[in-house]
C-alpha cells in the first residue's frame, strides 16, 4: 500500500475501535457521529483493493462490515417504527436520512436492469429486504409500476414493520409481499421470478456469500437475472464485495462502480440457460465463458449511465 492508503486505512481502523467499543449500535448521537465519520471517510474513490490487506486489516474489515449491518438494522427499524405510526407511512418517507441515496441506488439499478433484460418484469424477488424495504418501494413505485414483488427476510419482526408500510397504500398493497424464510431453505418459488435482487447483508463473510449465490444458482430459472450489491475501494469496510468468480453457473453482465454518494457497487448477471454442472458434489469440470464487465466512472440519475468497456 502506498502512503495515503496506510493512513487511510489507519484511520479506519482507528474508526473501528472507536465503534466496538460503544455499548449499543442502536441510533444515537455517539453511534450517528462516528458512522457518519466512518462513511465519509470510506467514500472517496480509492484504489484499495480489499481482497489484498494485511490480515490484521482484514479481520478488522470483516468485524467492521458486521457492526456496519448491525447498525443499519438498529437505524432502520427505528425508522420504520416512526413511519408505521402514520396513516399513510410512505408519504413520509424523505424523514429517513438516507432516502435519496436510495433513490439514486434504484434508479441505477433501473437503468442496469433495462439494458440487460429486454422485457419488464412481472415478478421479482427481493432477498434479504429487511424492516424499511426502500428498495422495493421505490422501485414499485417509480420504476416497475406494474410487476409484483416478493420480500424475503429471515426476520419476522422485520417483515411485520414493512408490511405496515404498504398495508394502507391502495398500489403496492396489493403487489408488494412479504416472506419470513432463511432464504436457503426456498427452493421451488425461486424459479418464479424473472429477477432477483440480493441485498449486500445477506451472507456478510464471503463463505455466507457464495452459499447463497450457489443456491440460487441452482433454483433459480434459467436466464433469470440476478443482481446483487457489492462495494468498491475503501466502501469495501462497510459493504462485503462479490467476486465475479464466485458466480458460478452465472453469466457475468456488468459491473458498475458509482463515484458519487451511492455506496454500493452493482454487479448483474444472468443464470445460465441449461445447468453447466451440479451445484450437489457431482462437479462436471471448470468451463469458463466469455463475459463482458462493465465499469461505471461516475453517475447522475438523470443522465444516461457512462460505461467504459473492460478488457
Amino acid at each position: 500500500m502506498g502512503c495515503e492508503d496506510e493512513i487511510l486505512v489507519e484511520k479506519i481502523c482507528e474508526l473501528y475501535e472507536k465503534i466496538s467499543k460503544l455499548e449499543s449500535l442502536k441510533p444515537s448521537k455517539d453511534v450517528d457521529m462516528l458512522l457518519t465519520q466512518l462513511v465519509v471517510t470510506c467514500i472517496p474513490p480509492s484504489p484499495i483493493d480489499a481482497t489484498k490487506l494485511p490480515k490484521r486489516v482484514q479481520e478488522t474489515r470483516s468485524k467492521l462490515i458486521r457492526l456496519c449491518g448491525e447498525a443499519e438494522g438498529h437505524l432502520e427499524s427505528h425508522f420504520s417504527t416512526i413511519l408505521g405510526s402514520y396513516d399513510n407511512p410512505l408519504d413520509h418517507l424523505t424523514i429517513f436520512p438516507y432516502y435519496s441515496n436510495y433513490l439514486n441506488l434504484s434508479q441505477l439499478e433501473f437503468n442496469i436492469l433495462t439494458k440487460n433484460y429486454a422485457h419488464v418484469p412481472t415478478r421479482v424477488a427481493f432477498v434479504g429486504s429487511g424492516p424499511l424495504p426502500l428498495t422495493s418501494i421505490v422501485l414499485a413505485s417509480r420504476h416497475l409500476t406494474a410487476t409484483t414483488f416478493h420480500n424475503y427476510d429471515i426476520d419476522p419482526s422485520a417483515n411485520s414493520m414493512a408490511s405496515r408500510l404498504v398495508s394502507s397504500h391502495p398500489d403496492l398493497s396489493k403487489r408488494m409481499f412479504f416472506h419470513t424464510a432463511d432464504i436457503m431453505n426456498v427452493t421451488d418459488e425461486l424459479k418464479d421470478y424473472e429477477v432477483v435482487f440480493l441485498a449486500a447483508l445477506v451472507g456478510v463473510g464471503k463463505a455466507e456469500k457464495v452459499r447463497v449465490i450457489n443456491h440460487l444458482a441452482k433454483y433459480m430459472a434459467p436466464g433469470a437475472i440476478l443482481m446483487l450489491r457489492s462495494a468498491h475501494g475503501a466502501r469495501a469496510f462497510l459493504y462485503p464485495v462479490i467476486d465475479p468468480c464466485d458466480l458460478h453457473g452465472f453469466e457475468m453482465l456488468s459491473v458498475f462502480h458509482p463515484t458519487d454518494d451511492v455506496i454500493n457497487s452493482v454487479v448483474t448477471a444472468r443464470k445460465f440457460p441449461m445447468a453447466l454442472h451440479s451445484l450437489d458434489q457431482r462437479l462436471v469440470g471448470p468451463i469458463k465463458f466469455p463475459c463482458k464487465c462493465y465499469e461505471i466512472q461516475a453517475f447522475n440519475p438523470l443522465n444516461q449511465l457512462k460505461m467504459i468497456e473492460e478488457d
